[in-house]
């Protein structure tokens, strides 16, 4: 089963593009683009191994959504990206996470 990564972020064009410029990394993808959705997904995939979020989303409601998390899955690491990268810098960012975080762990869970 492949580890899987919850991408948050404001703009859905910008999420789908980073999944499909990403799909030769082994993860499972999921999107949330606020906080309804945000609980539904760590509701419904208990295999989410870590978050990114964008940084399009204001930054209370990142802090928010940061607390959200961390009170109902205080197992996952949450990433944020920066702003001055803008949203062309979510792909190389979720997947300097997913190399360096995710893939890692995942060669340790077979080992």
């Amino acid at each position: 089963m492949k580890p899987v990564v919850l991408l948050i972020g404001r703009l859905p064009d910008v999420m789908e593009n980073v999944i499909r410029e990403l799909e030769d990394l082994p993860i499972h993808w999921l999107g949330a683009h606020d906080r309804a959705e945000v609980i539904a997904q760590l509701e419904a995939e208990p295999n989410i191994r870590c978050v990114v979020m964008g940084a399009g989303l204001d930054d209370s409601i990142r802090g928010e959504l940061v607390g959200v998390i961390a009170a109902r899955r205080p197992d996952l690491s949450i990433h944020l990206k920066d702003r001055a990268s803008g949203p062309a810098g979510m792909a190389p960012f979720a997947r300097r996470v997913v190399e360096s975080q995710m893939l890692h762990w995942n060669r340790l869970d077979v080992a």
